[in-house]
């Protein structure tokens, strides 16, 4: 599996990213200031960076920056970890090269997850022109989606929905996670909204549909 560097100060944090990826079989090490990851990353290129915002010697922009800019690390995916929630936070790490960015507090689930997404897609499999489920088959290039080879026709929303849950497969995605990322980072209408096109969704699909599962409060999976 993937070697993962946690760059984290807060012990329980670590220790509870650190339990999480371990049991989801990656190799972890953790670091609790920016000078001892930079001395590990001479040595060793880790898969993917957890990285927080608030370190003590160097905060988490800087040492984002100084990744980007180097040829041999610029690639390395990189998830942001704040505790801070307003947009223009999570718009600088982005702008400044995260990948993806977690909120304190974060479920241990949308942790996996999130690794999890962004490690098939720096391999390339997200970037994948075809897809196949079962008898659900998704072209990320023409945006068509056809069930046993009959065309299905998906709006924007709906087209996006799947597409993150099929890449997701296996994997409880959170309402608020699903929200985040097809609906924008500060989508303030009503939740209800994901529930509309989840049905609708299902219903375009047929029997290929019952494969979204409803996790009570909590999300949706794609078996």
């Amino acid at each position: 599996m993937a070697l993962i560097y946690i760059v984290e100060d807060d012990k329980n944090i670590s220790e509870i990213e650190t339990f999480a990826l371990k049991n989801s079989g990656h190799n972890v090490m953790e670091f609790e200031s920016g000078k001892l990851f930079f001395k590990k990353l001479l040595e060793k290129k880790p898969d993917l960076i957890l990285l927080d915002i608030m370190l003590p010697d160097e905060d988490g922009l800087s040492i984002l920056k100084k990744i980007r800019n180097a040829p041999e690390t610029k690639k390395i995916p990189v998830i942001m970890v704040t505790a801070k929630t307003t947009e223009i936070d999570k718009v600088k790490g982005l702008d400044s090269g995260a990948d993806d960015y977690l909120t304190k507090p974060f479920g241990v689930m949308e942790l996996i997850s999130r690794v999890k997404a962004l490690l098939r897609r720096s391999k390339g499999m997200e970037e994948e022109k075809f897809l196949t489920l079962g008898n659900i088959s998704v072209d990320f290039e023409k945006h068509t989606v056809y069930v046993d080879d009959e065309q299905v026709e998906l709006t924007f929303k709906e087209f996006e929905l799947l597409k993150l849950l099929i890449q997701n497969q296996g994997i409880v995605l959170k309402r608020d996670v699903i929200m985040d990322r097809i609906w924008s980072l500060d989508y303030e209408g009503e939740s209800r909204t994901l529930d509309v096109h989840i049905k609708t969704l299902r219903q375009k699909l047929k029997e290929s549909g019952n494969r979204i599962k409803t996790v009570r409060n909590v999300g949706y999976i794609m078996e």
